[in-house]
């Protein structure tokens, strides 16, 4: 058993100040790992579920081998870390905003994400996924390199972003852009906080060929209850 609470990382960032802290639930009794951007909780290893689906989710509808995924948003490692279990994948790019992010992962921080960082199929790229999602691409060695699943779990829901200058991705536009780096066939899939927002899945249905929103319920130990996220699938025509 491990100190109560400790604080692993800490950072000042554009967006705000980030932290990975640890805990120890002595009503749980299990060890739980925490993100937070200020004083917002970002995410934890509580709630994983959904987190996984999105790369199950997302990887479901897609044939063949060698898959080139991206998956926008490090964060504890639940998604990129599902990607490499389907053999499938033959490589990942991994983009984050937040250099530290990247670090926790090649020191080892999370025990549960173990192997992501040595995998061969994986690469980290710091760079903000937006600004690489409207213009060349998110392989800074090949622009305009296209991939066959964009995994994206970053701001809350397309309405409650972690920054103003997210807003314009998830427009028609902002998701035209999005699925020129997708070959045809190609997955869009996105994490989001908020139960499924008709106007957003309208604006999914205006650009690519099929999509839908998956409920995706997970027990809540600190309610007792079930809690739900939502993951958005689409997918280009062939």
């Amino acid at each position: 058993m491990g100190a109560r609470f400790e604080e692993l990382a800490w950072r000042e960032t554009p967006i705000g100040v980030i932290s990975l802290r640890r805990r120890r639930d002595p009503a749980l009794e299990v060890e739980v790992y925490e993100v937070k951007l200020d004083d917002e909780f970002l995410m934890s290893s509580l709630f994983p579920v959904a987190e996984i689906e999105l790369a199950r989710l997302g990887l479901a509808p897609l044939g063949g081998e060698r898959l080139e995924v991206v998956v926008g948003g490090l964060g504890l490692g639940y998604t990129a870390r599902t990607a490499l279990d389907d053999q499938r994948v033959g490589s990942l790019l991994v983009v984050e905003a937040i250099e530290d992010v990247i670090d926790w992962h090649r020191r080892g921080l999370l025990p549960f994400a173990a192997g992501l960082a040595d995998d061969p199929r994986t690469r980290f790229v710091h760079a903000d996924f937006f600004a690489a999602a409207g213009g060349a691409g998110f392989d800074p060695e090949q622009p305009d390199r296209r991939f066959h699943a964009v995994l994206l779990d970053v701001d809350h829901s397309p309405r409650h972003v972690l920054h103003p200058s997210h807003a314009a991705f998830y427009t028609p536009e902002g998701l035209r852009r999005l699925a020129d780096h997708l070959h045809p066939g190609g997955v869009f899939a996105l994490w989001s906080d908020d139960p499924p927002d008709p106007e957003f899945e309208a604006v999914l249905a205006a650009v690519f060929a099929t999509s839908g929103a998956h409920v995706v319920p997970f027990p809540n130990p600190l309610t007792g209850g079930e809690s739900a996220n939502t993951v958005y699938v689409a997918q280009r025509a062939p």
